[in-house]
């Protein structure tokens, strides 16, 4: 077994943690996985979405799920944003208010290390 090595996590896998890390958001928001998975989150239909290009990049953006680091990975292109993206924004403004517990944290990173 190498150390340090983390399986990339399955679209199956990244749906369940999106769910539990977005699930709560009132506006609606899209995410596009690697293997074209969509995922909807909040309540209604999406006016964007977020695509996330590998699962690399998905894990990173959970370990820390915040709009700087939404906004870092989008500068980096390590995700692009479809559609609306003023929508987008009251989105992250959402994500601000965010909580998430640090017993909800551990099993979001446990999720991760799980092939």
């Amino acid at each position: 077994m190498m150390v340090g090595f983390a399986p990339r996590p399955t679209s199956g896998a990244a749906t369940g943690i999106l769910r539990r890390v977005f699930g709560r958001l009132a506006s609606p928001l899209g995410f596009r996985l690697w293997d074209g998975t969509e995922v909807r989150v909040g309540q209604g239909e999406p006016r964007c979405t977020v695509v996330i290009h590998s699962p690399e990049t998905f894990r990173s953006l959970m370990r820390e799920p915040s709009p700087g680091h939404f906004a870092e990975a989008y500068v980096d292109s390590a995700i692009d944003i479809e559609g609306d993206l003023f929508a987008a924004m009251d989105v992250a403004n959402e994500l601000e208010a965010l909580d998430l517990s640090l017993a909800e944290r551990l099993r979001i990173l446990a999720a991760l290390s799980r092939p």
